[in-house]
């Protein structure tokens, strides 16, 4: 999963194949014959019927998933149901009991001919629910537009997780459709207006694994490095098209592939990208959740076309290495996860970590960035990691992710997590002399285990050990495990840098990184931190610490807009006209004033002036090997 961080930290204010099983417990069909049915849509609620088989056990319970895999955070898509009716073969209805959210027990199984519900889509309400499913692992049902995370539509019964599942999908002819889950077949109605597409899956985790979109999509097909790529674009305002954004998309890919090497892939991928309105309820969860063979990705239609396709290469490239880790390289809680009582792996450090790290440094490598500009992205993540415990032990927070203080602290996976990559980075290729670096581990990780073996998650630190060099168990042992911050000059002094404070560039939220803003749960409003001070627009025009945001540009600020309200903000140009109304102890206070660029004072990466030969090459390694 990736956030954009930017909006995320607004959000901070707030917030293979499967086996007939044929003992006595559980249903004599297979596979689990499924149908979603998008042209009897009423009220934003989309009809499910499931037909598992004859059961021969008297009760039987069905679930949907409190907790998807990526995600790190209870969904609860069970709450998203209405009208659950457990049918038998007479058509009369069974009786159900609502154990939980998640839950239902079905009494007199036996005669279970088939089940059906209702399912809402979570777009629409992610600014009313507390705890609403992460945008890119949500549903959206509208006329025009169908985000089908299937997660949200089907679950499982209790003892039938390992079984087949056929899926028919219902839907106008004229809606254009993409998914990534392997399509058996396709059955047009009579008239030819109405077309049934049909799926198969091998368990419950394929329907979870592939999701789909349906609707008025703009879709561009094209190969890179023998992978073809379907990219799937829903512009409501038709402010972009698939083809406008297939170049970046195709320079970044190419560009991974040539930076991963030898390693296993996938014969197609598929990118969904959701560009979400100006409107109140529209999804404001800005990122990305990826999947073996697809991402998807939620971004506001409003963004700049040089912004756009920034947010593309650092959301998309950070899905896509994912095919290293997790998919590739997991612990026995990813492999075998359980969807509505989950354990986690102590390795979010690996999973987040690294996988963000992979998609800054291949910038880099592949010459898609400056250096300046990477070194840039790297203080901004040390920045960035001051907001977070620095003493926390991240195994311990990825552990128990889900609890108080550590799921608080999630986010500093792309931060400080990023960072961890970068220092076993630079500590491999010290130790290597340039030839082996965290890339070349995950490698060997990957040829070891794959995506069907995982690894045990107390002994994979010592294992990672025995395959690189002591520093790295040191390392990992000392700041990974234990609670020793970690000093980065030190890394950057092996590879010839050094941290020097210069005026920089930022923008009107953040001073390099850091926000500028917080929010007052109890009172319900935005104010500006101390550090507006640093950050020269605000300072220049008078705002100061404590102010009250009241309204931007006429639009009242609340919590509930926060992240698109405020996150317009990152759009806002040099020149453009602002108008702002604060509070400032019970008094109105007004900005009105055209923008300027803003600067603060902030740490820089420079090169020493004697930087050694040695600490040359093992830059360059670092950088380009």
């Amino acid at each position: 999963m990736k956030n954009i961080i930017s909006l995320v930290s607004i959000g901070l204010l707030l917030v293979g194949c499967g086996s007939i099983n044929t003992s006595n417990d559980i249903a004599t069909a297979v596979p689990i014959d499924t149908k979603v049915d998008l042209t009897k849509t009423n009220d934003d609620k989309v009809p499910v019927l499931i037909n598992p088989g004859r059961f021969v056990k008297d009760t039987i319970t069905y679930y949907l998933p409190k907790v998807v895999q990526g995600t790190y955070a209870v969904s609860d898509f069970g709450k998203y149901v209405d009208d659950f009716k457990a049918i038998d073969y007479a058509g009369a209805e069974l009786t159900t009991e609502r154990v939980d959210d998640n839950t239902w027990r079905i009494i007199n199984a036996k005669q279970l001919d088939k089940i059906t519900y209702l399912v809402n889509d979570t777009f629409d309400v992610e600014n009313e629910i507390e705890g609403a499913p992460f945008s890119p692992s949500g549903t959206n049902i509208e006329e025009d537009n169908y985000v089908l995370n299937l997660h949200g539509f089907i679950g499982y019964f209790d003892v039938l997780k390992n079984n087949q599942y056929a899926l028919e999908v219902t839907a106008p002819t004229a809606m254009k459709r993409t998914s990534a889950l392997q399509n058996i077949g396709t059955t047009k109605s009579e008239d030819g207006t109405t077309t049934i597409d049909k799926y198969f899956a091998a368990r419950y985790f394929d329907i979870t694994d592939n999701p789909m979109m349906y609707g008025a999509l703009d879709v561009e097909e094209f190969e890179v490095g023998g992978i073809k790529i379907v990219l799937s674009v829903y512009s409501p305002n038709k402010a972009y098209t698939a083809a406008g954004i297939k170049e970046t998309v195709f320079k970044m890919m190419k560009a991974q592939k040539e930076y991963l090497g030898a390693i296993n892939s996938t014969p197609r991928y598929d990118i969904y990208l959701y560009l979400a309105p100006q409107s109140q309820n529209a999804p404001t969860g800005f990122g990305a959740l990826e999947h073996h063979t697809s991402t998807v990705v939620v971004l506001p239609e409003a963004m700049p076309a040089d912004a756009l396709a920034t947010a593309m290469i650092d959301v998309v490239s950070h899905e896509f290495f994912h095919i290293v880790t997790p998919l590739s390289v997991h612990s026995e809680d990813v492999h075998y996860f359980d969807y509505n009582d989950p354990t986690f792996s102590k390795h979010l450090w690996m999973y987040e970590g690294v996988t963000e790290y992979f998609a800054s440094v291949f910038q880099i490598n592949q010459g898609l960035v400056t250096e300046e500009e990477f070194y840039t992205k790297m203080m901004g993540k040390i920045e960035s990691s001051k907001r977070y415990d620095d003493t926390m032990s991240f195994t311990l927070m990825s552990e128990n992710i889900l609890d108080d203080p550590y799921a608080k602290n999630y986010t500093n996976v792309y931060e400080k997590g990023a960072l961890i990559g970068m220092c076993i980075d630079i500590l491999m290729r010290e130790e290597s002399k340039g030839s082996r670096g965290i890339l070349s581990l995950m490698k060997e990780l990957s040829l070891k285990y794959g995506k069907n073996k995982p690894f045990e998650d107390d002994s994979i630190i010592e294992e990672i050990t025995a395959m690189t060099y002591p520093s790295i168990g040191e390392f990992l042992k000392t700041h990974v495990e234990g609670t020793t911050p970690i000093d980065y000059n030190e890394f950057f002094k092996k590879v010839g840098l050094t941290v020097k404070k210069e005026k920089i560039e930022t923008n009107y939220i953040m001073n390099a990184g850091a926000l500028i803003l917080a929010g007052d749960q109890e009172k319900g409003n935005i104010f500006f931190t101390d550090l507006v001070t640093d950050n020269s627009f605000w300072a220049d025009n008078g705002v100061q610490p404590n102010d009250i945001i009241k309204e931007i540009n006429g639009t009242s600020l609340t919590l509930e807009n926060a992240n698109m309200v405020i996150g317009s903000a990152m759009q806002w140009k040099v020149g453009d006209d602002l108008d702002v109304k604060l509070e400032r102890e019970g008094a109105e206070v007004i900005v009105k004033t055209k923008l300027t660029q803003s600067y603060t004072l902030g740490d820089t990466l420079k090169e020493l002036d004697d930087i050694t030969k040695e600490q040359s090459e093992l830059k360059e390694a670092w950088l380009k090997g």
